[in-house]
């Protein structure tokens, strides 16, 4: 979502009043309604800036990738939000304990808290649910560097903005799945995983046959919600930080980096690439 903006735009001492467009930007208040069904109780959990859109997705993504739900067996209902308000509830099944002490983020840090990179990652495969590969993935290296190009054609946002993240998953033979765009990196892939999560009806929820693209730098946060997702191939058109790449290696994952057309930086998992 956009909005339109007056701005002055100054170039070789000249100045020029003129419309511009900005990515939306606004809070959403995720909340939880748990609890037997004669005594359901809301509690607020999170509040995150966000662009609004998705915003289902979003509140399940995030509620997923924080180990707070497993698959949609957990959900009551799907959820409902109010646009108005910018609240989303996410109703819970009667009989399912989300175990709300994992909301203090205990169970992992992230890159700017200080705690050592060993302490974090240990802290993440408590949680993770980890399967091995259900069959050796071989992608050709052609494949990853078609990959920006066709999320750059599908960015209407970015296009129009220059201001947006997105996130994007993509089939071994480099076909889009879906793709998501947010102001916050780590909410674009929240959507992105929200919305798998949602269509796989299934006990266990894994998305381990798709490639992952971050327009941007590769955060230990953002390895750590594809490792609970069960993703093994992550691509960044940025820099990874050396917590995600330490992230990477120690769930087997293959993470690539500065990734564009004609080269890429493969910093750990290199055995699923094809060359």
């Amino acid at each position: 979502m956009i909005k339109e903006v007056t701005i002055i735009r100054t170039k070789e001492k000249q100045r020029q009043t003129l419309q511009d467009v900005v990515a939306i930007e606004e809070p959403l208040e995720i909340q939880l309604e748990t609890g037997p069904e004669n005594q359901r109780n809301i509690q607020s959990l999170s509040v995150t800036m966000r662009t609004p859109g998705n915003d289902e997705e979003l509140a399940v993504g995030f509620l997923f990738t924080e180990a707070l739900i497993t698959s949609q067996k957990n959900l009551a209902t799907p959820p409902s939000s109010v646009p108005a308000e910018n609240k989303i509830i996410v109703r819970l099944h009667e009989n399912f304990d989300a175990q709300l002490d994992k909301v203090k983020r205990n169970f992992y840090t992230t890159s700017s808290c200080g705690v050592c990179g060993k302490e974090s990652i240990e802290a993440i495969h408590q949680v993770c649910n980890i399967q091995p590969e259900r069959k050796r993935i071989i992608i050709p290296v052609a494949v990853i560097s078609r990959l920006p190009e066709q999320l750059y054609k599908v960015q209407k946002t970015f296009a129009s903005t220059g201001g947006i993240h997105a996130a994007a998953l993509f089939t071994f033979n480099g076909d889009l799945v879906s793709f998501r765009e947010d102001v916050g990196r780590h909410n674009a892939l929240d959507k992105v995983i929200g919305a798998a999560f949602l269509e796989q009806e299934t006990s266990l929820f894994r998305l381990d046959q798709v490639i992952l693209l971050l327009s941007g730098r590769a955060s230990f946060e953002l390895i750590q919600k594809a490792a609970m997702a069960g993703i093994k191939v992550v691509c960044a058109i940025g820099a990874p930080s050396s917590l995600a790449v330490e992230t990477a290696a120690s769930f087997d994952m293959t993470l690539i980096g500065f990734l564009k057309n004609t080269s890429s930086n493969i910093y750990c998992g290199e055995q699923r690439i094809k060359l």
